[in-house]
């Protein structure tokens, strides 16, 4: 996509300043030839869009400062070189329209929305699962943008901090700053911060309006049904992990005309005993489908194959809903999550 330049361009400051702590940092973890590879190879600078033509040194709106998860970011002009890690910042990027400004994305976990699908497939796949932060950094971003809190992983070299010394904003999805309560309003105001960031705040509160839309068409449809009691099957066999009264499937249960048996659980996740899941009696189980083909197969396998579950009424009837995990976190999805689990809570509704 990019063709490699015979001669030398001039470099802005604040690109400079990038390129060389990018160096520093692959010098000190990779081999001297990889490294050699990096220094000399192809591409744009940080300050340069994906269409050869310097970023603007301000826009309007801008300087935007934000606050995320305890890091304070200034924002002089809209990043132009994005990475995602996770499906769920990806999708909301491409929501708003951004495509233009993604350089790469990584850690794809379930069939991406069907009107994302074109566009997703056309930013770079980086990795199946995290990439490491040589990867990250080969694709010469200014914004790395993290679905789950293990995109900056400390560990694994990934932090906040190291992005940071070579020159890189970051931004952490909303749901893992330690709040320990997720819901509706999350999904929205995260939009709206992405919007902000990326100077397309008309875009987001579009986005943001029919989202709601969506919900409210749904809550209408179901108005007046009584609430059907659902499980929320995680993972889990020895006992079963489910989403308890501060996740956001609580309510998008609810809005879908249902009522989460374990909503009295105190936290986003947590663990309860096959015993207690008998004594609630549900008639619908959300199974949360993610990693890879043929789990949700096995897990309704599981649930249909144990003789203590067999009085359930959610079993006895084959009553499951498949939804996706990404639909369960802050982003585009719970919306669309809202109908499909209204659907099979309340199929009358819909016919």
């Amino acid at each position: 996509m990019y063709e490699c330049m015979t001669r030398p361009r001039s470099i802005p400051p604040t690109a400079r300043k990038r390129r060389a702590l990018r160096t520093a940092t692959l010098t000190a973890a990779l081999s001297a030839a990889l490294s050699a590879t990096v220094l000399t190879g192809c591409g744009t600078t940080n300050d340069t869009a994906r269409d050869g033509k310097e970023a603007p040194s301000s826009a309007k709106g801008f300087p935007v400062t934000v606050d995320n998860c305890g890091t304070r970011t200034t924002y002089e002009k809209p990043p132009a070189r994005a990475v995602t890690i996770h499906q769920h910042p990806a999708e909301l990027m491409l929501s708003l329209g951004l495509k233009d400004r993604m350089t790469g994305t990584a850690f794809p976990d379930s069939a991406v929305l069907p009107e994302l699908r074109k566009d997703f497939e056309a930013v770079p796949e980086l990795a199946k699962k995290e990439p490491s932060f040589e990867t990250v950094l080969n694709a010469e971003p200014d914004f790395v943008y993290g679905g789950y809190g293990s995109a900056f992983a400390k560990n694994e070299g990934r932090s906040r901090k190291a992005f940071a010394d070579a020159g890189i904003d970051t931004y952490l999805n909303r749901e893992y700053c330690g709040k320990k309560q997720v819901s509706m309003q999350d999904t929205y105001d995260e939009i709206r911060t992405i919007g902000r960031i990326f100077g397309v705040r008309e875009r987001a509160g579009k986005l943001v309006e029919d989202l709601r839309a969506r919900v409210e068409r749904t809550t209408r449809k179901v108005e007046g049904e009584p609430a059907v009691p659902v499980f929320v099957y995680d993972s889990g066999e020895k006992s079963a992990l489910t989403a308890g009264g501060r996740s956001l499937g609580t309510e998008i249960i609810e809005l879908a005309g249902g009522r989460n048996v374990f909503a009295d659980l105190d936290d986003v996740f947590g663990d309860v005993s096959w015993e207690q899941v008998v004594a609630r009696k549900p008639e619908v189980i959300a199974i949360y489908d993610y990693g890879g083909a043929g789990n949700v197969e096995r897990k309704k396998k599981y649930l249909l194959s144990q003789p203590a579950l067999a009085g359930v009424p959610a079993v006895r009837n084959k009553r499951f809903v498949v939804v996706p995990l990404t639909a369960t976190l802050v982003g585009v999805r719970p919306s669309h999550a809202v109908g499909d689990l209204a659907r099979g809570l309340h199929p009358e509704r819909f016919r």
